[in-house]
């Protein structure tokens, strides 16, 4: 639960950043691609200070470990560094989450119509669907990201950063009269089955263990009948 909050804490840092910087530069205020393509470099800026971070106490750890006699061998955070990697995805999503639907739901609670100006009546399922690919793609891509990290592979940390940019920047269809909503939606969530297998064969499934979960949840439900 406390790492969930401190990622989720250290997204809201790169917001406050990238909301600086957006303030700063006055001449490109109304330009919205301009504080996306930095709010996604923050956002994967804090997202390596905080895998850092982790690794610190981790190792941290480990030494009050080796020191002290009292102390359980192998002392970590976690068994499996995958688990940590998954919260931190997690807190990431769910306050990026949280966040880019608090507009959408604060124009749902007035009065009105949906769409009697001429705008698009999809554009609150359509919020609803990006922000879902998006609170998942962030698990995805923290898993991926930390793997990489302890991997010193610097293919895929540029592959999580570039996918990141690539939907993000994606969105901007949206603002086009009409939107574009499928132009958006589509390409999102191949990327996020494609993450979201890339992030399951990282933290070591494999076909064949998908197989037997199914199997193995087949006989239970066979068994309840």
């Amino acid at each position: 639960m406390s790492s969930w909050c401190y990622s989720a804490f250290f997204w809201l840092l790169s917001l406050l950043v990238s909301s600086i910087l957006w303030y700063a530069v006055v001449p490109l205020r109304d330009k919205l691609a301009f504080g996306v393509v930095f709010s996604v470099l923050f956002q994967e800026l804090f997202r390596f200070a905080f895998y850092k971070l982790l690794r610190k106490a981790d190792d941290g750890l480990q030494k009050v470990g080796e020191q002290d006699p009292n102390a359980s061998a192998g002392v970590s955070l976690v068994n499996n560094k995958h688990i940590l990697a998954y919260v931190s995805g997690l807190g990431f999503g769910i306050i990026a989450g949280a966040f880019s639907l608090i507009n959408v739901l604060a124009d749902m609670t007035g009065p009105g119509t949906i769409g009697i100006h001429g705008d698009s009546s999809n554009f609150f399922i359509a919020s609803a669907f990006l922000t879902l690919s998006f609170v998942l793609l962030h698990t995805f891509w923290g898993i991926v990201f930390h793997a990489a990290c302890d991997r010193k592979n610097y293919v895929a940390m540029s592959l999580v950063v570039g996918s990141h940019m690539l939907v993000s920047c994606l969105t901007l269809v949206n603002e086009m009269r009409p939107p574009m909503y499928a132009a958006s939606l589509v390409p999102c969530y191949i990327v996020m089955f494609i993450m979201m297998g890339w992030a399951y064969v990282t933290a070591g499934g494999s076909f064949s263990n998908l197989k037997k979960s199914v199997h193995c949840s087949g006989r239970e439900e066979y068994a309840l009948n």
